[in-house]
């Protein structure tokens, strides 16, 4: 694609050879040990490489697992340095299997099943209002909101305030403040309206009430340290924030309608996503709906897990039951208040659909979730 194309369309620079910029992990692809073909693993790498190709991806990380074994483990592009507007001359770091990335909304299905593992521990109900644990949140009118509501987008909350100043997303006093205050759009949980932010918040405070710990503490305790992660963090330390990979709104810029619903869904233009989501404070916060940071396989090996019934590598991390509650559809197909398309939930999880659902053909019982356009993880 010549620099003019590329300037019009706002995408990245490719070269002709992607070897240059392709990474593979060879020990940890095994396709062999679960009958997977090789003609297969080419097949799917191939589609993989057509997408890079377009320019709209300066970097891909990409972790498929099939019966349990990781079948290919590969890394395309940058993880910094070649975005539609850096210059010729930046300094650029490869994209390997290992660069830690933001997986932004991503980090619902973490948050959510951690909620669901302190209703296994006993420690709340998810029919329980949010009030019973934090009275604060009672204020206009959300006594009778409840955790589960919550967990399944229909809190009666789906954004902060639009006048909110977008640092008070790292000020987790002034965000619970403000999220304490908020008047909701409904009480019933009827309607399905997609909380991008404010619904991890929330969670926070309810598992911090009752477990008198973070929710960094806990989540290290329960699933990071349980399951090997190197990453797996709410943001990132100070001390590798080098090593994280940067954000790049690529690709025209949206039109109403779809700028009117990333603006909704957002709560602000995707310029302006991108310009927070690369502020320091911003990667180094603690925001359970939107910055869990890691790596593609350390998201497939939550997912695996979660198929295996709750177990990992012959560790117990949580019951079955509790993976199938936190699977299990709530409610029926809706168009989704905020998003404006059709979707199905579970109490923290975006579920696939059958004759075609978010996660393909013949999907209804896929269970995953989409973080911030092109974080794919099912």
């Amino acid at each position: 694609m010549n620099r003019l194309a590329r300037r019009a369309l706002h995408t990245c620079k490719v070269p002709a050879d992607l070897s240059a910029v392709t990474y593979r992990d060879a020990a940890g692809e095994r396709p062999d040990l679960v009958g997977v073909s090789r003609e297969t693993t080419d097949a799917i790498w191939q589609s993989a490489e057509a997408l890079y190709r377009t320019g709209v991806h300066p970097g891909l990380q990409l972790s498929l697992r099939h019966r349990g074994e990781q079948v290919l483990h590969r890394a395309l592009g940058h993880a910094t340095g070649n975005g539609p507007n850096d210059s010729e001359g930046v300094l650029k770091s490869a994209m390997t299997t290992d660069t830690p990335i933001c997986y932004f909304s991503a980090s619902k299905a973490v948050t959510a099943l951690l909620i669901h593992m302190l209703a296994e521990q006993g420690l709340v109900n998810l029919t329980d209002p949010v009030a019973y644990y934090c009275p604060e949140f009672a204020q206009g009118g959300k006594r009778t909101i409840t955790v589960h509501q919550v967990l399944s987008h229909r809190g009666g909350i789906p954004a902060i305030p639009r006048d909110t100043p977008i640092d008070v997303l790292w000020q987790r006093d002034e965000i619970w403040r403000l999220l304490c205050e908020a008047k909701p759009v409904e009480v019933d949980g009827a309607k399905v309206a997609y909380h991008a932010i404010t619904g991890g918040f929330v969670l926070q405070r309810v598992l911090e009430k009752v477990t008198g710990r973070s929710i960094e503490e806990f989540l290290d305790e329960h699933l990071r340290q349980p399951m090997g992660m190197k990453w797996f963090t709410y943001g990132i330390a100070a001390e590798h924030l080098h090593q994280l990979a940067s954000n790049y709104a690529t690709g025209p810029t949206p039109r109403f309608p779809v700028s009117w619903i990333v603006n909704r869904a957002l709560g602000s233009d995707i310029h302006t996503v991108e310009k927070v989501t690369n502020d320091p404070r911003f990667q180094e916060a603690v925001i359970p709906a939107g910055n869990l940071v890691g790596t593609a396989e350390e998201m497939g090996r939550f997912y695996q897990m979660m198929l295996n019934g709750g177990v990992w590598n012959g560790k117990r991390i949580c019951s079955e039951m509790t993976v199938r509650r936190a699977i299990q559809q709530f409610g029926s197909l809706q168009i989704d208040r905020t998003m404006m398309i059709p979707m199905r939930f579970s109490a923290g999880l975006m579920l696939g659909g059958n004759p075609v659902g978010l996660w393909g053909p013949q999907s209804r019982d896929a269970f995953g979730h989409i973080g911030l356009i092109n974080k794919l993880c099912w």
